[in-house]
């Protein structure tokens, strides 16, 4: 989130990870079941068929060996206790690939999906225990009850095939699934990912995404530094501090529950809009914030814009930010690690000040935001939120985050990761990408901003019945041009 200058990459400034998850029930056009592939089989890639890609990259490093169980994290449990108090709730989160090139069969994705889920354990164990809860290996795990595929009927079924893959559930027990979407076009495709966030947060799904799609370059993830203050009687005063700052604060941000905007159906859309992502990080440097702060600002006059149109009253929008907290030697590849930081967004305080042209109220709305991110890029803040993730026990963690996610608190879930430079599944290549956040049906929408390649991608989320909401991505590209129009030296 607002913290990517300490990266394992020296590319993006840019940020975080966010929670994110689904339910479980049988997926749309899901096969008869099987035992699936043996990953040990180590085939290179997709198998050669009519639809089938391949390509004469390397396969990824030998596996590694799964540990034999991995303990729960508090946050973990806390997404597994929501979804047993709110069943109808879709505890779930992802993201869609993009591809040009020939789809592959659906049996050789299920074969490439096997053989590199070597390098991703926790994606074949599950959760087994009682209080406290531990991943274990699945012995009954099949590929395919994971990976499914949904075929379009013509360039003009594309958007029905991409919402089956995005609304589908789960099959029986599984906590995540694959969709291969094509049909629409001969030369491309897209391949739709989607996690219980009770088993992956947006840092471990990215390294997801790099492991099956990307080209092996490493991590990009902002990675908390070593604090140069180690005293413990600090750290633990700063932490409890910082623990009491934000739960006072949730109690006394909204006293009742506002009226819904609208009724949910509980049928997602998604829309997209892309910025280069060196416009972004060049709005950012010039002001002393990141590319994350402009894209905050600039979906703040784009949902001022939005409000005005759609006729939806926003008096007050605070957007819930998962900001990664995992230690620099922390696996990603293990359940959650992110706190969830509120963040009222200035969509109305700097649009009723007409004390300027409009450039000048985006630049406004910028500096609001950086004034609030600016903090969490410190390293007391930065120190405290670990710790707090590392050390706070179950009970205290699920109430904090029902409490961030409730309509009381927040009302927009809003998050950001750097996914990798370029990706590909044999000889087909990533054009494009999306975040999928989670989406709860008290809150407007959810917003994912990725950076792939040269761009930065946003992705809305949002149920069906929300006005208007296919406006949002060109609104925020709108917002982005005119910051930058307002940040050019004159």
């Amino acid at each position: 989130m607002p913290d990517s200058e300490q990266s394992t990459r020296p590319t993006p400034p840019e940020q975080s990870t966010g929670p994110t998850p689904p339910e479980q029930s049988t997926g749309p056009t899901q096969p008869e079941q099987s035992t699936g592939p043996d990953p040990t089989d180590r085939p290179s890639r997709p198998a050669s068929s009519d639809r089938s890609t391949r390509s004469d990259q390397p396969g990824p490093p030998g596996p590694a060996a799964p540990s034999p169980s991995h303990p729960t994290h508090a946050i973990d449990r806390a997404f597994l206790s929501l979804a047993r108090r709110r069943p109808d709730v879709r505890w779930d989160a992802g993201g869609v690939a993009y591809l040009s090139g020939p789809p592959p069969a659906l049996a050789d994705l299920r074969a490439y999906v096997g053989f590199r889920l070597g390098r991703l354990p926790l994606l074949t164990s599950r959760v087994e225990g009682g209080r406290r809860p531990r991943w274990q290996p699945d012995a009954d795990f099949s590929v395919d009850r994971h990976v499914h595929e949904v075929a379009a009927d013509g360039p003009d079924a594309w958007e029905a095939a991409l919402n089956t893959a995005l609304n589908a559930p789960f099959a029986p027990g599984a906590f995540w699934g694959i969709w291969l979407i094509h049909g629409h076009a001969p030369d491309a495709y897209a391949v739709c990912y989607r996690f219980h966030h009770a088993c992956q947060d947006g840092s471990a799904a990215a390294m997801t995404f790099r492991t099956m799609l990307g080209e092996g370059e490493p991590s990009a993830r902002p990675v908390p530094g070593r604090s140069r203050r180690a005293g413990v009687p600090w750290r633990v005063g700063a932490a409890v501090g910082l623990a009491a700052k934000f739960m006072a604060g949730s109690l006394t941000v909204r006293g009742h529950r506002p009226e819904p905007a609208f009724a949910p159906t509980g049928e997602r859309r998604l829309w997209r809009g892309r910025v280069p992502a060196d416009t972004l990080r060049g709005i950012g440097a010039a002001r002393g914030g990141s590319a994350h702060d402009v894209h905050l600002a600039a979906l703040a006059g784009a949902l001022s814009v939005w409000s005005d149109r759609s006729g939806v009253p926003l008096p007050r929008v605070t957007a819930v930010l998962p900001i990664d907290a995992r230690r620099p030697d922390e696996d990603q590849t293990w359940g959650n690690r992110c706190f969830a930081l509120p963040l009222e967004l200035p969509v109305r305080t700097v649009a009723d000040q007409p004390d300027g042209p409009g450039g000048d109220a985006s630049l406004r709305r910028l500096e609001h935001v950086m004034a609030t991110t600016r903090k969490v890029r410190g390293e007391t803040w930065r120190q405290a939120i670990q710790d707090l993730v590392r050390f706070m026990p179950g009970r205290p963690t699920e109430w904090y985050l029902r409490r961030m996610l409730s309509a009381r608190v927040t009302n927009v879930m809003a998050t950001s990761m750097p996914l990798a430079d370029k990706g590909s599944l044999g000889e087909t290549q990533v054009t494009g990408a999306a975040l999928l956040p989670p989406l709860v049906p008290w809150h407007l929408f959810g917003v994912g901003l990725s950076f792939f390649g040269d761009w930065a991608e946003v992705s809305f989320v949002a149920d069906r019945a929300l006005p208007q909401g296919e406006l949002l991505p060109e609104l925020w590209e709108q917002a982005v041009g005119e910051l930058e129009r307002s940040s050019a030296p004159e």
